[in-house]
């Protein structure tokens, strides 16, 4: 029998309405502080870092998990972490059912693959970096963890889960003490990284003028895009917005089927596979809007059920409360483990990825070089949320193609990075085979990554 009284039925709304609230007080205290105001600091990253502030102060003063208590159905910091995890993959469905812009041209298609070859020639960048770094610490520190520095690209390219997945491999098959907390950290420093390095790149750009802000009290959004043409109407027998959240939510429950079947059929991939819920759910939104488009088309449809206007909406929503929730989500108490070695592998971390990125978005996308940094950048210090919060500043309602490179970048950066998940299990074994592979691969990704200026100069 289910008492309506116990923590458990509110403790889930609780954390929601908080990671909200947050997010009033932090739009509030924006537009009333002149310094935060001017900042850039994007509002659901301040609204997170509001909910760090108070969780810290709590724990060190109570010694408990202020998410965690009864209030929040004792097992908040986990719900936040599932907010996270499906937040992400629900925003980029909404996404995927925006319409396009026809077929992708030779161009788009390039700029799509040069950008998951960048996504994996950074893991790799931060791969060897960190290795090395550990690997001279292990020489300086008793009984340290060489291959910890593997940690780096997990923590900071592809976020909380995976790093605390491979630190557990890590702690448990091959006795690094602490390891699943080292990943952890990585992961933690990597989206102050992010956050920290964004905003300051912004405020740059805003100081040069090369940048034209997205203007947050700006009312002139595409009223159109509203009420587009034979469109079903606003408030008809089902609301509008209803009908988009319900696409979102079916291609989500068909995502899950999917990994279902595919957790079945290779067991060993679990972790890997339901680690890529968003792939997959870009995938059957695709899927659906084929479909839909096909009823259209041959008139079993006769209506467009799809906006793109409530669909930015809805993304955009998704994406505010995933930041929230992953900055709530941190523990600033897991930095006192080998702060020394983590504080140079985050700061090391974020330099060598600001500038190579910012490298390869001034040479190979010209057209758009801020945005695509701006993006990338985010997405691979921090989380792909932090690279749409950051992207978002400067191209809110998604014009130019950075946030479809991040995307569709996910189907190259798969299959070219799929090799890093097994050196990330061989470099404990086989510390200086892995790091020659790791150079050596990341050589071959950066000749094809810049294959159109060198083999253009060779000609010449």
């Amino acid at each position: 029998m289910t008492n309506f009284w116990d923590s458990d039925v509110w403790g889930f709304m609780l954390i929601v309405g908080v990671l909200l609230l947050s997010l009033l007080v932090a739009n509030m205290l924006k537009r009333s502080i002149k310094f935060l105001k001017y900042s850039l600091i994007p509002t659901s990253v301040l609204g997170g870092a509001i909910l760090l502030v108070i969780t810290s102060v709590y724990e060190l003063i109570t010694k408990d998990v202020l998410f965690n208590t009864e209030f929040f159905g004792s097992k908040g910091m986990a719900t936040l972490e599932q907010i996270t995890y499906h937040a992400l993959a629900l925003g980029f469905i909404a996404s995927t059912f925006k319409s396009g812009g026809g077929k992708l041209s030779k161009q788009r298609t390039t700029e799509i693959v040069n950008t998951g070859v960048t996504t994996v020639s950074t893991y790799l960048l931060q791969a060897v970096v960190g290795f090395v770094i550990t690997i001279i610490a292990s020489l300086v520190i008793k009984d340290f963890f060489p291959a910890a520095g593997i940690l780096l690209p997990f923590g900071y390219g592809q976020g909380t889960g995976q790093a605390m997945n491979y630190g557990n491999i890590y702690e448990t098959d091959f006795g690094f003490t602490g390891g699943k907390s080292f990943g952890l950290t990585v992961a933690a420093l990597g989206f102050l990284s992010a956050s920290i390095g964004g905003v300051v790149h912004l405020n740059i750009l805003k100081k040069k003028n090369k940048i034209k802000l997205t203007n947050a009290d700006d009312s002139t959004a595409k009223a159109e895009n509203v009420e587009g043409d034979n469109e079903i109407p606003m408030q008809g027998s089902m609301d509008k917005l209803t009908v988009q959240l319900a696409f979102v939510l079916s291609a989500y429950l068909l995502t899950y089927v999917l990994m279902y079947v595919l957790g079945l059929l290779l067991p060993g991939m679990k972790a890997t596979i339901y680690g890529f819920n968003f792939l997959l759910g870009v995938l059957t939104a695709t899927l659906i809007k084929f479909v839909v488009d096909k009823c259209r088309i041959k008139k079993v449809i006769n209506r467009q059920y799809i906006n793109d206007f409530l669909m930015t909406r809805v993304s955009n929503f998704f994406f505010d409360i995933m930041v929230v929730a992953g900055i709530a989500a941190i523990r600033l108490t897991l930095l006192k483990d080998y702060w020394g070695i983590l504080l140079i592998l985050g700061v090391v971390g974020l330099f060598i990825t600001y500038f190579y990125n910012l490298w390869i978005a001034k040479t190979l996308f010209k057209e758009y070089e801020q945005e695509q940094f701006l993006m990338m950048y985010g997405m691979l210090t921090g989380t792909a949320s932090t690279g749409i919060i950051l992207l978002r500043e400067i191209d809110g309602e998604f014009r130019t193609p950075a946030a479809d490179n991040m995307v569709y970048q996910n189907f190259p950066a798969i299959a070219l990075g799929f090799p890093m998940m097994l050196l990330a299990t061989l470099a404990p074994v086989k510390p200086i085979l892995t790091m020659i592979i790791l150079v050596v691969y990341f050589l071959v990704l950066n000749i094809v990554l810049f294959r159109s200026k060198i083999f253009k100069k060779k000609k010449k």
